[in-house]
């Protein structure tokens, strides 16, 4: 499509994107095909490789042998919390809390150290049973039983939410104790649910990469899974650097698109922290990465666009960068994809040099902000040009993703991967995507 902008042809963004219809990604995936468990060697997993159409495969302890020297690995370090709480009440009913974002205070890193109380957004589970009063369990933390209590603030919930997280108002009798203390006492890890299964003890190991750090999501970026010590030390060897990200994982990673038309889809948004030197580390390499999972992808994908904001506006706020689920799409840009700015085209490069200035500017040394960016066909990638990536669930935005980095080849991969016995969703196998 051609719009006149400035006296000039500008393409847009492919305008049918919006309109893809999401049964056009499907594909039979049996049951056993789903791995409930993890490898006991988790760089034993199979690794497919994808190099410009060719489909062949490896084991992952060997992905070190097909990146380049001297390219950019990049990681998302967040690290995966016991978000489920469940509380009894004195009638027997059992009601699950689910933990999804930080409320009061807003911060991941502060909210884990709080004492006495806070509050999160939360999904509830049997709503209909708590209709008032407080939910109390005890625990044991350092050798002492502490109380927690949970109380519903319906109001609060409807002007900050639209309705679909619950505010939940958390206090507990020992200011001794921090509110990540109660967690790893009382909390349970949250699997995926397409495991069909309950949370074992191993998964408190499994389920968390090795360079995990921050606390804050609910569901693992499972690429990292594969990732052994040995690996990383492989990697270093070969000349390959290695940056971190943090994107916390929402429980949206899993909902299902239910709309016939992805248009109809509401991306949850997902809150992340970038650090000054990654941001010059990206500049050292041409704004050029390999990501590790489709997390660490929304991740860099979106700082072009937040760099874009600062390039429209040098004196954004923190909270405007904020990347919109459609903005990708609606903005200008010319047939490399790249978004119009005053006539000009704002490259990679110039996008995260906006970035670190505006850093400068506010004196920080961590970009913390948020996005709903949705990656599907019609998109164009700006710095990932390499996708470590598990295998996703049929009819999937994550599927899209994929879809969207291979410019629509995803059949060749998934039928190979059917066709020779890979292992499949978060505890499965792996690939390297290089169009």
């Amino acid at each position: 499509m051609k719009i006149t902008y400035n006296d000039s042809y500008i393409t847009m963004m492919d305008s049918e994107t919006k309109h893809i219809h999401i049964a056009d990604y499907n594909y039979p995936l049996p049951s056993e095909r789903i791995a409930k468990y993890p490898l006991k060697e988790r760089d034993q997993s199979k690794l497919l490789l994808y190099r410009q159409g060719e489909v062949g495969e490896d084991v992952f302890a060997n992905l070190s042998a097909y990146l380049p020297k001297g390219s950019l690995l990049v990681f998302n370090n967040t690290r995966v919390i016991q978000a489920r709480i469940h509380f009894r009440k004195e009638t027997g009913a059992l009601i699950e809390v689910f933990l999804m974002e930080p409320a009061q205070p807003t911060d991941y890193e502060r909210i884990f150290q709080t004492t006495g109380h806070c509050a999160w957004l939360c999904m509830v589970g049997n709503l209909k049973k708590w209709k008032e009063g407080a939910l109390t369990k005890v625990c044991t933390v350092k050798g002492k039983d502490v109380t927690l209590q949970a109380q519903l603030d319906r109001s609060r919930t409807a002007q900050l939410s639209g309705g679909t997280n619950y505010w939940v108002d958390f206090s507990w009798d020992d200011d001794s104790v921090a509110f990540a203390e109660i967690l790893d006492a009382i909390g349970e890890l949250p699997i995926p649910p397409y495991l069909n299964r309950e949370t074992e003890e191993t998964d408190k190991t499994t389920y968390q990469t090795v360079y995990s750090k921050i606390k804050g999501s609910v569901a693992a970026p499972t690429a990292g899974l594969h990732f052994t010590q040995k690996v990383l030390a492989d990697i270093d060897a070969h000349g390959i650097d290695r940056e971190e990200v943090t994107l916390h994982v929402g429980a949206g990673t899993f909902k299902p698109v239910k709309s016939e038309e992805i248009e109809g889809h509401a991306m949850h948004t997902e809150y992340i922290a970038v650090r000054r030197q990654t941001f010059e580390k990206l500049l050292a390499h041409g704004c050029h990465a390999t990501a590790v999972g489709t997390t660490s992808v929304r991740t860099l994908e979106s700082l072009y666009y937040m760099g874009v904001k600062l390039a429209m506006n040098p004196d954004a706020q923190e909270e405007d960068l904020h990347v919109n689920q459609w903005e990708p799409y609606d903005l200008p840009h010319n047939e490399e994809g790249l978004v119009i700015v005053g006539g000009k085209a704002v490259t990679a490069a110039e996008a995260i040099g906006h970035l670190l200035h505006w850093l400068d500017a506010a004196k920080l040394d961590v970009l913390h902000s948020s996005t709903q960016i949705i990656i599907a066909p019609g998109y164009t990638y700006k710095i990932v040009d390499k996708l470590i990536t598990n295998f996703h669930q049929p009819q999937s935005t994550l599927l899209l993703l994929v879809s969207a980095f291979v410019k629509g080849d995803w059949h060749k991969i998934y039928d190979y991967a059917l066709a020779h016995d890979f292992r499949f969703l978060s505890y499965g196998d792996s690939s390297l995507l290089i169009p």
